[in-house]
């Protein structure tokens, strides 16, 4: 509750509006895309393919060393002194419960991908493995998960952890917009991150987002329709699929009019408890000693072998080697890049109010236990059967991989039951992607929006729509492919983007420390000299009304703020005072603000703040207020949690000169 953000503070306050440059600007630039990839398949599969083999030869030594950054630069602020700063001001409390949270970054970051690849990846390596193993062998069946949960693992992880943190940081704890240029501010400038860089970025963010949802809904309606074919007989055809893409966005329109708190919420809920329940039916179902056994071994394999296979570029396999370097681990480290934009946004936008450390650690290591579950599970009895003479799980599995789980069900009792239930899964999924899809859209194309609200519904159900209306443009002119080559082509600069949020990241947690060392400086205070120690006391029990905390901010708060202001003013600073006004003409807050030019401004803020009176005071009177008021002083990181009434104003004045002496020693510090 700072200056920034309370009442009306005279300065200017930007309206919530469409950003016209960002929204125009990608709207034109995925119209041409799409176009391009439907009237020129062929051509735009080659060129894109071709863009693809490049990338890969030429930087695949990039990405396994930018992708490694990524998730040590993560752990090391989890672990560091840095951890306990808040995504927000000191005083706040998390968003959302700690278990709803966990399914929302499940939902948001595995999505209906989980489904698709669960039995089919673990097969695939199994049946397919890189040159260096032979095929169906004991060895490859080793390799399978450890290599599976290296793709979908640590890494990948690590990189939503960078850009949710620094995204939510500079929101949260600096107050900026909830966008992807807020970040830049730190190297770049606020001038520049206002103008075309900041537009350039996302509107960036948005294609990458759009392309990203697109291809993802044309994997979920394959998935779905796959489902549907094996349990009730429907038609393998376009019409289907366009039914299940409307009635998702339908579906998904109507989660997005709710916010966050109701529709994805309840979604995401939804689906962790289903999804458990599933992967242990499997469990249960199947050979579950060997499972757990496999489980617990390949967990030990993946950490075993984790630094090993981060840097291996198959540097001496050679032409084979490369190749299924670039179909596998390269593209899912462009992958996971290319959609770390939107999946950024959406935990950056559900995590307000915790550590740096539990977000680090949430996001990192609570989806990978049940990753780590699932693909074990599934891909383990995959393989199990295979290897036992189940020939056309694996050939469905490497032909069909929309249809690998539920072919698996096949070998399993109640497989009908089974099949429904992942048929269920698939399209919750499918929906909360378009859903928080759409909110991060609208979001990214809004001007003036404020870091704690959404953008208005009617825009949540534009992009829902348009992203419904691009994936059954491709359903039906082709194009997915290309479109997720352009996501994952799109992966290299947004890189790039990456490591410049790194060194912001890490110049303004050096901020951070140099305020906490400034916070130390101790400074005399006043109190009388010592004298009128019973005042002091009064004033440490005593628990005034509204109305006397506004006198009291109005005689005493307001005075002494107005001579510092005076004298500062006196000696060239550029010094505001900032009133704060409420309907009955008292005052809700005061803030006195003194320029430091390119540095960082001294904001001392008094705010009326309601609060719980003690038990053991209502003891006293039946009449008394169930709550009282605070005279509390705010800086820019949020409350510093010590009450001014009773103060003298000479006292304020010496509390005044002690904050602004930190802020000095901090801006020395930083220079």
């Amino acid at each position: 509750m700072n200056s920034s953000t309370s009442g009306d503070t005279g300065e200017h306050k930007e309206v919530l509006s469409i950003n016209k440059t960002v929204f125009i600007g990608s709207a034109i630039v995925s119209i041409l895309l799409i176009f391009w990839t439907i009237t020129f398949p062929t051509y735009s599969e080659n060129l894109l393919s071709t863009a693809m083999a490049w990338v890969s030869d030429s930087f695949g030594w990039y990405y396994m060393l930018v992708i490694a950054a990524y998730s040590m630069f993560s752990l090391f602020v989890g672990m560091s002194r840095y951890g306990d700063i808040k995504l927000g001001q000191d005083q706040e409390k998390a968003q959302f419960p700690f278990l709803t949270w966990a399914a929302m970054l499940f939902s948001a970051g595995i999505g209906i991908d989980l489904l698709f690849f669960g039995a089919s990846e673990p097969l695939m390596h199994y049946l397919t493995p890189h040159s260096g193993l032979t095929p169906e062998s004991a060895e490859a069946m080793r390799e399978a998960l450890p290599q599976t949960f290296l793709h979908w693992g640590l890494h990948g992880w690590g990189i939503y952890a960078l850009i949710g943190m620094t995204l939510a940081y500079f929101a949260y704890r600096k107050n900026m917009p909830l966008a992807l240029r807020s970040a830049l501010t730190p190297i770049f400038g606020e001038r520049l991150v206002k103008g075309w860089l900041g537009d350039s970025v996302d509107t960036f963010g948005v294609v990458c987002t759009l392309m990203g949802i697109a291809t993802s809904l044309g994997i979920g309606v394959l998935q779905a329709n796959a489902g549907l074919t094996h349990v009730f007989g429907v038609s393998d055809s376009k019409t289907v699929q366009s039914v299940i893409i409307i009635l998702v966005v339908v579906a998904a329109g109507l989660s997005a009019m709710t916010g966050v708190e109701k529709g994805v919420r309840r979604l995401s809920e939804f689906n962790m408890i289903t999804a458990t329940l599933l992967l242990v039916a499997i469990l249960v179902l199947g050979n579950t000693t060997y499972l757990l056994n496999t489980f617990t071994q390949n967990i030990g394999d993946y950490f075993q072998t984790v630094v090993t296979k981060t840097f291996d570029v198959y540097a001496y396999e050679g032409q084979a080697g490369a190749e299924w370097k670039s179909a596998w681990t390269i593209f899912f480290w462009a992958w996971w890049v290319a959609w770390a934009p939107f999946v950024g946004l959406f935990i950056a936008r559900i995590s307000r109010g915790r550590t740096l450390r539990e977000f680090v650690f949430g996001v990192m290591f609570i989806p990978l236990g049940f990753i780590f579950a699932w693909f074990s599970i599934f891909g383990n009895s995959a393989i199990d059967l295979v290897a036992n003479g189940a020939v056309e799980l694996g050939e469905t599995a490497i032909n069909n991989a929309p249809m690998g789980m539920y072919a698996l069900f096949e070998y399993y009792p109640f497989s009908d039951i089974l099949s429904f239930a992942g048929v269920i899964i698939g399209l919750v999924f499918f929906i909360t992607s378009a859903d928080s899809g759409a909110l991060v859209l609208s979001n990214l194309s809004s001007r003036g929006l404020s870091n704690d609200m959404d953008a208005p519904v009617w825009l949540r159900l534009f992009w829902a729509t348009a992203t419904g209306l691009i994936t059954l443009g491709l359903l039906f002119a082709g194009g997915f492919t290309s479109l997720q080559s352009v996501s994952v082509v799109a992966g290299l600069p947004f890189s790039v983007i990456l490591v410049l949020y790194m060194v912001a990241m890490w110049k303004s947690l050096k901020e951070e420390g140099n305020k906490r060392k400034a916070s130390t400086v101790d400074t005399a205070n006043v109190l009388n000299g010592g004298k009128n120690w019973k005042a002091r006391l009064q004033r440490i029990v005593s628990f005034p009304n509204k109305k006397q905390v506004q006198s009291f901010l109005t005689n005493v708060v307001l005075p002494a703020m107005k001579e510092v202001e005076s004298e500062l003013n006196n000696q060239g600073l550029r010094t505001q005072l900032i009133k704060r006004t409420v309907e009955d003409g008292g005052f809700e807050g005061l803030s006195l603000k003194v320029g430091h030019g390119t540095e960082e401004d001294f904001v001392y803020d008094v705010c009326l703040v309601k609060a719980v009176r003690p038990n053991f005071t209502l003891a006293t009177s039946s009449k008394q207020a169930e709550y009282y008021y605070r005279a509390e002083v705010f800086l820019d990181e949020g409350s510093q949690e010590y009450d001014l009434v009773g103060y003298t104003k000479e006292q304020v004045l010496v509390d005044i000169l002690n904050q602004y002496e930190r802020h000095m020693q901090y801006l020395h510090l930083e220079r």
